[in-house]
């Protein structure tokens, strides 16, 4: 059988030495997992009963958290859109321009939200426009990765077609290679915008406003019952952006 081939066996055998290396630097270990039972006993005598009381400050700093991951997402989609034709290599029209584009994206892709949290907090101050721009930034060099590959690999026939009846090369891009690949662009952008929300979250410890803010200040002053009620409406919102999003992808597909 082709699993029995002495490669497969090799990569199993190096797959099996990577985990045990793995566990052992970070001391994974098995047996801790039965110590889970204090954290289902803390849960059931410190987070109940939800705080019920706290519902509307807890709704509208949700909807805060909401607002930055749409406008994190939406402006960087806004922007890595068109640079994504300059970073794929159909499009770009010069291994320069290529080379360039990609090398922002990466680098954009290689700083975590989180640094450019820190950056913007200090130098903005605290709230939630330093988070959007966070989310921004980093979302630019990953929804212009994704969008450059599905732009890579669009069928190039109507592309050429309009060519071949005098349309400029960008109207050709635009209106042959943009409707092959918007459905799965805006895939794409719901599942950025799903992120961005666990990603403002973080954000919030670091004084980016929203929900996480006031999840990290409860925890803090442990106020364990507003903590539940915490992940209730974070758990809400991620549900809500899911279902909006499949609604408006199923119109588009």
């Amino acid at each position: 059988m082709v699993w029995f081939r002495k490669r497969y066996i090799v990569y199993v055998i190096l797959l099996i030495v990577a985990c045990w290396w793995s566990m052992r630097i970070t001391g994974f270990d098995f047996r801790q997992l039965t110590e889970l039972g204090n954290m289902f006993e803390m849960l059931a005598t410190r987070f109940f009963p939800i705080e019920w009381s706290l519902l509307p400050r807890m709704a509208y700093h949700s909807i805060v958290t909401l607002a930055v991951a749409f406008l994190g997402s939406l402006f960087a989609l806004m922007i890595a859109l068109p640079v994504s034709f300059l970073a794929a290599q159909n499009t770009s029209g010069s291994i320069g321009v290529y080379g360039t584009s990609r090398f922002l994206l990466s680098g954009l892709r290689s700083i975590p939200e989180i640094v450019f949290g820190l950056l913007f907090v200090t130098v903005l101050g605290l709230g939630p426009f330093a988070a959007v721009l966070a989310i921004i930034l980093h979302n630019i060099g990953v929804l212009g990765k994704l969008i450059a590959e599905l732009i890579e690999s669009a069928d190039p026939g109507p592309q050429e077609a309009m060519k071949s009846i005098g349309a400029t090369k960008w109207v050709a891009n635009l209106f042959s290679i943009l409707p092959q690949i918007w459905p799965n662009v805006l895939s794409h952008y719901f599942y950025r915008f799903e992120v961005a929300i666990r990603t403002s979250l973080i954000l919030g410890f670091i004084g980016g406003g929203g929900i996480g803010q006031q999840l990290f200040n409860h925890f803090q002053s442990f106020y364990y019952t507003a903590v539940a009620l915490d992940i209730i409406c974070i758990m809400a919102l991620v549900l809500l952006v899911d279902f909006i999003g499949g609604r408006i992808r199923a119109r588009v597909i």
